[in-house]
């Protein structure tokens, strides 16, 4: 049977455009999914939209239109940014849809049935900006912790009783070291919830956009447990007749969130779970923020980095190996256009994209257009290099089951370094007059070597690996993890290449 893997972006909040944050921690998730699925895991990749609350509602009152087709508009800005920058999602699941307000409902009937839910008053600070409530002692100046105005609210609630869960959730982190990434986050969420867990209101009466708290025609879910549930209904949690889907997939393997929404991933979310009797997913990691050369993100300061126009002006794997190489991933990372800019002249133009030129042009030029044949013996130089990935593949895949996606691009860089080193050092152009035999096996392992490269490095610039494992005529069925330990046979035809990175 084949094993499964089930991966989630947060479900990105509709009052706003797509940003680099959204576009960040789709990436990190695509490169994840697509690595699994070269090694022959069946993925499901899902990422989405939260249409409910009051910021919605209030947003969409501003622009004049209904909340409905307020977020069937700015939804559709989000699917944009999924083609423009290449993702492989398999789902997208909106939290208007059908199919996500009966589990919804259905969770909360489990969690009512359960015990776990009772009707009180709420009284309290809320910010409508985080869609959360805090207690008196987070507010500092009138503010919540992070900096989003408060109101008093006074109203009719369901409580949800996250107070009974507090020692079952410090076990939990306990006996699971991993639930939670970095450790940074951990210890911070281990702190939060020994410091004391209250009852969480879960119902609001004082809109209306939101799901129908079941037999409750006043209230509607609190917008975080509607939010949240969206990693079910897109497994189809709420379909009794066909839980195929939902048996296959759940738990998640990894919920990958900003840091800014840990406490919800990781202190309310395995509380209704486990409150709910479903199990818990296996991991929660939470990344950090970018700065924009060097200062804080905002709209009031008018720096906010639109990957729209960065894939335009730079192109899409450019941006896509600069996210994931430049800062190691769950670090805070300031985006600097001279940085980016030098990643790619130098990384992919200078290093790699060099590398494949000079090799195809050489073998185009001195072999008759053609890769030589598989040589029968190879020197040590040789089989260091083409051993070089060929004997670390177990340690590719725990950089990405650890999400270290920057030291993988390290590791890769190494080896495209090496391979650069070999090419002056065997220098196949004197080759070419003296010894022609050595010539023909030097540029066999360099595009062996290539070969290897571009197989591990689709997940993060799959249009450039393809081009380059196209070129040198590898079929779609040796492109998967384990066709590393193939061999070229030989005995190509191949064309002359294109420049892959233009220099900037």
């Amino acid at each position: 049977m084949k094993l499964t893997y089930y991966i989630t972006t947060p479900i990105y909040y509709v009052n706003d455009v797509p940003h680099i944050g959204h576009a960040y921690t789709t990436l990190a998730c695509d490169v994840i999914a697509r690595f699994k699925r070269l090694d022959e895991y069946e993925v499901f990749f899902l990422t989405g939209t939260d249409e409910h609350g009051q910021k919605v509602e209030t947003a969409a009152k501003n622009n004049g239109v209904n909340p409905k087709e307020f977020v069937d508009k700015v939804s559709e800005n989000f699917k944009k940014l999924l083609n423009y920058m290449n993702f492989s999602n398999d789902s997208f699941i909106r939290t208007t849809e059908d199919k996500h307000v009966k589990s919804c409902q259905k969770i909360w009937e489990k969690l009512l049935s359960n015990g776990n839910i009772y009707l009180d008053k709420y009284s309290g600070w809320y910010a409508v900006r985080d869609e959360a409530f805090f207690s008196e002692s987070e507010i500092v100046d009138g503010k919540a912790p992070s900096g989003a105005p408060v109101e008093w609210v006074e109203e009719p609630s369901y409580f949800f009783n996250l107070s009974k869960w507090e020692q079952k959730l410090l076990e939990f982190y306990e006996s699971n070291e991993d639930f939670i990434s970095p450790k940074s986050r951990r210890n911070e969420v281990i702190s939060f919830v020994k410091s004391g867990l209250k009852d969480l209101s879960i119902s609001r009466t004082s809109f209306s956009w939101g799901v129908n708290v079941p037999n409750d025609k006043d209230h509607i879910m609190y917008v975080w447990l509607d939010a949240l549930t969206n990693y079910l209904s897109a497994c189809e949690y709420s379909n009794e007749e066909n839980d195929e889907v939902f048996k296959k997939f759940w738990p998640a393997d990894i919920h990958m969130v900003g840091k800014d929404i840990i406490r919800f991933h990781a202190v309310y979310w395995p509380a209704f779970l486990m409150a709910a009797d479903l199990p818990l997913p296996k991991k929660i990691f939470a990344h950090g923020w970018w700065t924009n050369e060097g200062n804080k993100i905002s709209k009031s300061l008018g720096n906010v980095i639109d990957p729209f126009q960065l894939v335009d002006k730079y192109g899409i794997d450019q941006i896509r190996y600069f996210l994931l190489r430049e800062v190691p991933f769950g670090n805070d990372g300031d985006f600097s256009n001279s940085q980016l800019i030098n990643r790619i002249n130098s990384d992919l133009a200078n290093s790699y994209g060099n590398l494949f030129q000079r090799v195809v042009s050489m073998i185009f030029k001195n072999c008759n257009e053609t890769i030589p044949l598989k040589p029968n013996k190879f020197n040590k130089e040789d089989s260091t290099l083409i051993n070089s990935i060929k004997n670390s593949l177990n340690d590719y895949r725990s950089l990405i089951d650890e999400q270290k996606f920057d030291q993988y691009l390290k590791n890769i860089w190494i080896v495209v370094s090496n391979a650069n080193k070999y090419v002056d050092e065997q220098a196949p152009w004197a080759l070419k007059k003296n010894n022609f035999e050595r010539m023909e096996v030097v540029l066999f392992t360099l595009v062996e070597t290539i070969r290897q490269i571009s197989i591990l490095l689709q997940p993060f610039i799959p249009d450039t690996a393809k081009k380059i494992l196209d070129h040198i005529k590898i079929p779609y069925d040796q492109r998967k993890l384990k066709s590393v330990d193939l061999i070229l046979s030989g005995n190509i035809k191949i064309s002359l290449p294109n420049p892959l990175f233009p220099r900037i």
